[in-house]
């Protein structure tokens, strides 16, 4: 087994993992501590160091609100559950699972980056343990990324500093990391010319940054974006900030500096990161995603979503999906006629038609709000698909929906984030009482994702030796996908005309 590898800047030894034919290495820096002059700074080299580096165990997590506070939220029932977990400005770490047994196996390499609205989250999350993904052949790797304030925040005095990279520094992180990968993964037996990108929720939307910044070609060979691609649909839903310009955002940066109580860069970096992080707190709403990806034309050339539905993207196989109950886009009406008045405004000479696909003649506004609601992520991949397929490109496009039945006192549906225990198959980890059909699901499930990371083809066989449910690419004349429910199900059926409508509404007013 390879339990010490060296990279370029050092030797680092790794633990057996449960499964001693997997070896993890965490804690691996891929870059300099982004401290004092490092901070909001596109990553910078990491150092060399001496002996032998023991990545025993993860690093601290990213700056961010202390987690494991709130036991009514069900994301710290779910896995945030330590208030004393390690948190550092000293971050950009990864980590790295292998089944090798020598630098010269050539294997795949999946590199994960996690969700948390680019506000919260950490690679050292129980769901995201690497080691069943391993088990099958795959190198997988985790990689930390400066968060919020931190990795988000814009000034002038930035600009003028480093116009090469003025922002979207925890977007640069994440490319720091693949682009460590491209260079380092061959001595842990991974194949630098086989990597697949993938990530959940803002992990997803940062894969999708990733998949369209001009600076990425042929760094990555695959993508898989989990509730990661959403489109606005009805006025007032919130969704991601992803059209913030770096004049906008700068002037939100001299605003924050003077809520910080500074007057310049320099002040700004020799404050301590903690009054950082809680100032941070304390400003406008801190959920509402002040600090997010920016187009700085540079790194990120315009809206990461238009960007990809226009096929202005790294032409490689997509696998991208949903869960059933997450992420609805609702009218935001309170009665028929402001309803109705919706409608004419958002699709003119059309709103008949859709009020007619909404049922408003019932009279009963609730069914028809029910009637008009639409996952914002089915009807953004559904378009991204369709402008693939209509283009040519050559590549495939897999779509799935995660409806699979979630056990516990909550019960919670098919929440967002949810398949994460199924796609890292790390379902022994949940407190949810989870039984034989469920680590069936997560099984198949993990076998399909490690295929596409492998050849970007998600079908095989299954460990019994049995062929899995053929899982066929998103075409215009076949616009279906997989749904995980009891069991992998590939379901031939069209969208509902009302998702028909919206598409053709979409593309009437944008191409």
């Amino acid at each position: 087994m390879l339990r010490t590898v060296k990279v370029e800047n050092g030797i680092v030894q790794g633990l057996p993992a449960a499964d001693p034919r997997i070896t993890s290495f965490k804690g691996i820096p891929f870059a300099a501590p982004p401290v004092g002059e490092n901070r909001w700074r596109a990553p910078q080299p990491a150092k060399n160091w001496d002996g032998v580096l023991k990545a025993f165990q993860f690093a601290p997590v990213s700056m961010q609100p202390q987690m494991g506070v709130d036991e009514n939220d069900i994301y710290v029932r779910e896995w945030h559950v330590d208030p004393n977990t390690p948190m550092d400005e000293d971050c950009l770490y990864l980590n790295v699972w292998t089944p090798a047994k020598s630098p010269d196996e050539k294997l795949p390499v999946f590199v994960w980056f996690f969700g948390g609205g680019l506000q919260v989250g950490y690679t050292s999350e129980m769901e995201f343990d690497g080691e069943r993904i391993a088990r099958r052949g795959v190198v997988v790797v985790t990689v930390n990324y400066r968060l919020n304030v931190f990795g988000f925040l814009c000034h002038p005095e930035i600009t003028a500093e480093s116009p090469d990279a003025p922002a979207n520094f925890g977007h640069l992180d994440q490319q720091a990391g693949i682009r460590w990968v491209k260079r380092n993964i061959a001595a842990f037996g991974g194949d630098p010319d086989n990597i697949t990108i993938g990530g959940q929720s803002a992990g997803g939307g940062s894969v999708m940054s990733q998949l369209t910044s001009p600076q990425n070609e042929g760094l990555f060979q695959k993508a898989i974006i989990q509730s990661g691609i959403i489109a606005p649909l009805y006025p007032g839903n919130r969704v991601p900030r992803m059209g913030r310009t770096l004049a906008e955002a700068e002037q939100e940066g001299v605003e924050f500096f003077e809520f910080l109580g500074v007057k310049s860069l320099a002040e700004a970096r020799k404050l301590d990161a903690w009054y950082i992080r809680d100032k941070a707190l304390q400003y406008k709403d801190f959920w509402n995603m002040i600090w997010s990806t920016v187009q700085d034309n540079v790194f990120c050339t315009g809206n990461p979503f238009e960007l990809f539905v226009r096929n202005k993207r790294c032409m490689v196989p997509v696998l991208l999906g949903h869960t059933s109950s997450e992420f609805f886009s609702i009218p935001q009406v309170n009665s028929l006629d402001e309803f109705r008045n919706l409608a004419v405004e958002m699709f003119g000479e059309d709103a008949d038609e859709f009020l007619t696909l909404c049922n408003a003649q019932s009279g009963d506004l609730n069914e028809v709000i029910k009637r008009a609601s639409v996952s914002g992520l089915e009807y953004g991949i559904r378009i991204a698909a369709k402008v693939n397929d209509e283009a040519k490109t050559g590549v495939p496009m897999y779509y799935y929906n995660f409806d699979a039945e979630i056990p516990g006192w909550d019960n919670p549906g098919t929440f967002h984030s949810v398949d994460l225990w199924f796609t890292f198959e790390t379902l022994a980890k949940c407190w949810r009482p989870f039984v034989g059909k469920h680590y069936d699901l997560a099984r198949q499930m993990c076998n399909y994702w490690c295929n596409f990371i492998k050849s970007g083809d998600p079908n095989g066989k299954d460990s019994t030796g049995e062929d899995m449910e053929r899982w066929e690419p998103y075409t215009v004349q076949a616009p279906y996908g997989m749904v995980f429910g009891d069991k992998p199900v590939f379901v031939r059926e069209k969208p509902s005309d009302l998702m028909e409508f919206l598409i053709r509404q979409y593309f009437k007013k944008n191409f």
